[in-house]
């Protein structure tokens, strides 16, 4: 896994007034660090580059982060940044505080940009692109260090790459109307899913989407909210996205009873898709069908698959509040120890969008886009 560091070890340990007298001349001991490099995404009308900043307090004092600056970058220029590059995006403030975490720590969102010594902040950056995508990026983190010296500090991180790559599939269900529930958007769950294995954090669900069949009220089902056949999605057929090999395949959970606390059986790394298949489709690319019915799988471990195939009908298996269709694309056969990567579909027809998860969703003129993926709440419409 690539990742893009600068850590001065010279800092780390050095006491608070070393720290302040030399500040001009040494970056302040901070690692940062990007899991993933960036690739670029394209929805809702607009290029985006979404990827993390994971930021960890190597001094032996508190600092406040106050501002990261996001500029483009020659990915085979020097450690310095161009100054007369305006940033592309500026986190601070109330912006930075809502793009912030803290794993580990429970902590008031005020307080977020406060990280004590030894400690980690994780960045969900949502870069807003126009124009051409830049071939590499940096960033200029300003923070201060919390014992009263308002002299701030200052770090230039080394260049990242972005990857510009665009893979288009097919989408991985058919009809309408599609609701693309917890889609990609800068503060959806899935896109802050990050899970640990094996000793590594992953987001596996960065560009997840949880895909609800939804009527003219905005309603995902008719008549008895507890049974799954009341669902629009339940039975729905799920497809190839693209020609492929399949490499996982889970069959035999039986189905939960809708409902928020409803599971059939407990929810671990294995059950937490449900009955699921996953296929190599090419290139490091693995698309996921989660929570799919029991029984209703009709491909083996290394079969060949054509786009457009039938894999099996959407279920409610699984961590699954109610029947749907759980799809996402990553760089590896692991559910959830991967990266996930966005993709697009050669046409998408939008013809709404939904405020809030199956509420307040509207109607509108059908519009149709060339080479997106959806982003989240939007209504589609597939062939």
């Amino acid at each position: 896994m690539k990742t893009s560091r600068l850590l001065a070890a010279a800092l780390v340990g050095v006491a608070t007034p070393a720290l302040r007298a030399q500040t001009a001349s040494f970056p302040p001991a901070l690692e940062v660090v990007v899991p993933k490099p960036p690739t670029v995404a394209h929805g809702g009308g607009q290029t985006i580059l979404p990827y993390e900043l994971h930021i960890t307090n190597f001094t032996n004092q508190p600092i406040t982060l106050r501002q990261i600056d996001v500029l483009a970058a020659d990915a085979g220029s020097g450690p310095t940044l161009a100054s007369s590059s305006a940033p592309l995006m500026t986190l601070a403030d109330s912006t930075l505080v809502g793009a912030l975490a803290r794993p580990g720590v429970r902590i008031a969102p005020a307080e977020r940009a406060h990280v004590g010594p030894g400690l980690r902040a994780v960045v969900y950056m949502w870069v807003p692109i126009t124009g051409q995508a830049p071939r590499a990026i940096r960033h200029r983190l300003t923070a201060v260090a919390d014992t009263g010296n308002a002299v701030p500090l200052v770090l230039e991180t080394s260049a990242v790459p972005v990857t510009s790559d665009l893979l288009v599939v097919s989408p991985p269900l058919r009809g309408s109307v599609w609701l693309a529930a917890n889609g990609p958007a800068a503060e959806s769950g899935h896109r802050r899913a990050m899970i640990p294995l094996e000793g590594s954090f992953h987001i596996a669900q960065r560009f997840a989407i949880d895909w609800l069949k939804i009527d003219s009220l905005g309603k995902s089902f008719k008549g008895d909210q507890l049974k799954n056949s009341s669902y629009y999605a339940y039975g729905n057929d799920a497809i190839a996205v693209a020609d492929g090999i399949i490499t996982e395949v889970k069959d035999g959970i039986p189905e939960n009873v809708p409902g928020m606390n409803s599971r059939a059986v407990p929810i671990t790394l294995e059950t937490v898709g449900g009955n699921h298949v996953i296929i190599d489709i090419g290139g490091g690319h693995y698309a996921f069908y989660a929570h799919l019915q029991p029984g209703s799988i009709k491909v083996k471990l290394g079969d060949r698959v054509k786009r457009g195939q039938l894999l099996g009908l959407v279920g409610n298996s699984g961590n699954s509040t109610e029947p749907h269709l759980h799809f996402h694309i990553s760089d590896a056969t692991s559910p959830l120890g991967s990266e996930g990567i966005p993709y697009a579909f050669e046409t998408l027809y939008v013809i709404g969008r939904c405020k809030t998860l199956i509420a307040d969703c509207e109607r509108g003129k059908l519009v149709v886009r060339h080479m997106e993926m959806p982003f989240a709440n939007e209504l589609v419409r597939f062939p």
